[in-house]
């Protein structure tokens, strides 16, 4: 059993970001059913006030603030404001993130760039915003999202699995100082589930799960403690599997399963 920390409501108000939709979204809402006070940021203010009113009569509520994560000092003001008006974020999910379908040809630099400025350096400019507050108060918990597909390449995947895989290593060896803080660091890796970025997908989804059913584990998980977060456990468990293979093997069970690429 997990000894470090675990936020409660009574403690202080949770921050979700990229929370206009899907996993954020999910998770936005069922945080506010569990009792919090939910800061949620995007870029877009007004699907931010749609969440917000969505979790009208639950036992939290959701208060929307405009932030884009690539934008540091925004995220830094963001916190300031709400630990001012709201009182200290004891929670917080590092959510937001984009995915695009990018191959070797044509190579889309861009493509990638963009990918790792919001998946990986959004995370970073999270983590400049309120790891100081959490370690100057010697208390918090955070969750970084990143995903199944960080535990080796997948195909049409290299800026996602590339982005999600540096978050995975990053939040593994930032935890040697966070336990150390007193300060609870989670890496919630999911599978596929429904939201708008999976229906980009036009190749089978092996376990698809609900977005609902996504956001209570993640939740779950959030009051259990653990190092990881993850779902489903048979997606998870057989790309493990696959990760300690030899590459001959891995590449070989990969073209494999996925027919890729395409003849």
């Amino acid at each position: 059993m997990d000894t470090l920390y675990r936020a409660s409501p009574k403690d202080g108000v949770a921050w979700v970001t990229g929370a206009s939709s899907g996993i954020g979204l999910g998770t936005a809402l069922e945080l506010a059913r569990r009792g919090f006070t939910v800061i949620v940021s995007a870029r877009r203010l007004e699907a931010l006030q749609e969440v917000a009113a969505r979790a009208e009569g639950l036992p939290g509520r959701i208060i929307p603030y405009a932030a884009d994560v690539t934008d540091k000092a925004a995220l830094i003001a963001l916190v300031a404001d709400v630990e001012e008006r709201y009182g200290p974020i004891v929670l917080c999910f590092l959510n937001a993130g984009i995915y695009f379908p990018l191959r070797a040809k044509p190579f889309d630099d861009a493509g990638f760039k963009q990918t790792f400025e919001v998946n990986v350096f959004g995370t970073i400019n999270g983590l400049a915003a309120i790891l100081p507050k959490m370690t100057d108060r010697g208390r918090g918990q955070i969750a970084i999202n990143a995903s199944v597909a960080g535990y080796g390449g997948l195909p049409r995947a290299a800026a996602y699995s590339g982005s999600k895989a540096a978050l995975i290593v990053m939040a593994e060896s930032l935890k040697m100082d966070t336990d150390a803080l007193g300060i609870t660091l989670q890496i919630v890796n999911p599978g596929f589930v429904k939201t708008p970025l999976t229906d980009k997908n036009d190749h089978p989804m092996p376990f698809l799960m609900e977005l609902d059913d996504a956001s209570r584990l993640i939740c779950d998980g959030f009051e259990r403690g653990g190092f990881e977060i993850t779902f489903p456990w048979q997606l998870a468990t057989i790309l493990k599997f696959l990760r300690i293979l030899p590459y001959r093997a891995y590449f070989a069970l990969l073209r494999a399963a996925t027919g890729w690429p395409p003849r």
